[in-house]
């Protein structure tokens, strides 16, 4: 495929994706510009986020800290803003810390050291967001801190000055109805908003739910297949 012909299919995809949010915002009753898309690029060329670029792509997500290493490095021109959404090893936080400017995969206190170092080492404020556990206890679950742990992680994240509370992040359970699920993430977020009125980010909702999760609130939606198609075979 030649990069013409990419950047039109990536156009159309936005377009597309871009009428739903808007779509989904207004049927919430908020705001069409309300709602901010990550486009999430893993797997996918660092070609491809200069194209996204092209198409007044801001805002860049990652799953896997060498990967996003190399793009952002790669694209660092470009003056993204890159969300890391993966699973974070504590081992990586401080490297990761020094490329993203968001890391919204927070889910234990082990992490936050790290990753104020690697923000200090950078000279960079690292915005953080805690992600919540939506799944019933028990269940063998996605990465997330359970909702009774969040108070003390987000005091823990206060005592660095290198990370900025920005709000919380959700993945919706496998194999369950999303809409109940980020229903019950608005309430856990309206608690959170009572202590940390400043951290109202709420990052939820991918390819075959943003509707529900714009529904109850979310200000991000995390796309990737959406727009940028299949995702290549893992190298």
């Amino acid at each position: 495929m030649t990069p013409a012909t990419r950047a039109e299919q990536l156009s159309a995809n936005l377009a597309t994706v871009r009428a739903r949010i808007r779509a989904a915002a207004l049927q919430a009753g908020r705001g069409p510009d309300d709602v901010a898309l990550v486009v999430v690029t893993k797997f996918f060329p660092a070609s491809d986020v200069r194209l996204l670029a092209g198409l007044g792509v801001t805002e860049v997500g990652e799953n896997r800290h060498q990967e996003a290493a190399a793009k952002a490095l790669e694209c660092a021109d470009l003056g993204l803003r890159w969300h890391f959404i993966g699973g974070l090893q504590t081992n990586q936080a401080a490297a990761v810390a020094r490329y993203a400017d968001v890391v919204a995969s927070v889910d234990r206190p082990a992490l936050l050291g790290r990753l104020a170092r690697g923000a200090e080492e950078s000279g960079r404020v690292v915005e953080v967001l805690l992600q919540v556990s939506l799944d019933p206890p028990g269940a063998d679950h996605r990465a997330g801190v359970a909702v009774e742990d969040l108070p003390a992680l987000a005091a823990a994240v206060a005592e660095h000055d290198a990370l900025a509370l920005r709000g919380l992040m959700a993945v919706a359970p496998l194999g369950e109805d999303p809409e109940p699920a980020f229903a019950r993430l608005a309430r856990v977020r309206h608690s959170f908003l009572q202590e940390h009125p400043g951290a109202d980010v709420l990052s939820a909702g991918m390819s075959g739910d943003l509707e529900a999760a714009i529904a109850h609130g979310a200000t991000h939606v995390r796309v990737g297949s959406a727009v940028l198609g299949s995702r290549p075979g893992v190298k």
